[in-house]
């Protein structure tokens, strides 16, 4: 078990590391300019149970982008936001009535670039129990926890390979007994494993 301090110092050295970018497009798509890449950020929520879970959530089936994947909370960053930080924290109380002052901020993960044209900074933020979360119907499907611990086991990531929108993709998956967890969240779920000091799935 590890209290919240124990847990708030060990995620504080984690995303105090080195940062890592991870550039999840595929090949030619992968050459292009970085200016051509919508900004956008991610709050990664650690709750703080004395067996810490991740937040996230399943976006709603009717959204025309995503619709039913999982996904952290977050969205591009607009003029109004202040930094990457700010964004993600005003994402989150939209999304799943996250308040913002409920997040203690620890940091960064290294950035992430994904296949659909998106440079994400993922904020990592720990959340105290019990959660009021209020999710946003017209956006979010359902809320779920995640163990922390799981994504520390070395049976936690595997990899596919599919055809998804014409060309063949191999991408990082993440161990769940309901979703599927995949993607671009994955790849984050993997940089904050990575982070906490297990192996990156390769």
């Amino acid at each position: 078990m590890l209290g919240a301090e124990e847990l708030a110092a060990r995620l504080a050295a984690a995303v105090a590391r080195p940062p890592v970018r991870v550039d999840d497009r595929p090949g030619p798509v992968a050459a292009a300019p970085s200016e051509l890449l919508t900004p956008a950020a991610v709050l990664v929520p650690v709750v703080a149970h004395p067996e810490p879970t991740i937040l996230l959530t399943l976006r709603g089936r009717q959204l025309k982008a995503h619709a039913g994947q999982v996904s952290f909370p977050g969205g591009r960053i607009e003029a109004g936001d202040a930094s990457p930080t700010a964004a993600a924290l005003r994402e989150a109380e939209e999304e799943i009535g996250l308040a913002r002052d409920a997040v203690r901020v620890i940091g960064t993960l290294g950035e992430h670039v994904t296949g659909t044209g998106y440079h994400v900074t993922p904020v990592v933020g720990l959340v105290p129990p019990p959660l009021a979360l209020r999710p946003d119907p017209a956006e979010v499907d359902e809320v779920f926890e995640l163990p922390l611990a799981v994504l520390l086991e070395p049976e936690a990531f595997s990899w596919r390979e599919e055809v998804l929108l014409g060309r063949r993709r191999r991408f990082c998956v993440v161990r769940h007994d309901r979703h599927l967890i995949w993607g671009a969240t994955a790849s984050m779920l993997g940089s904050l494993a990575h982070a906490l000091g297990a192996p990156r799935p390769v």
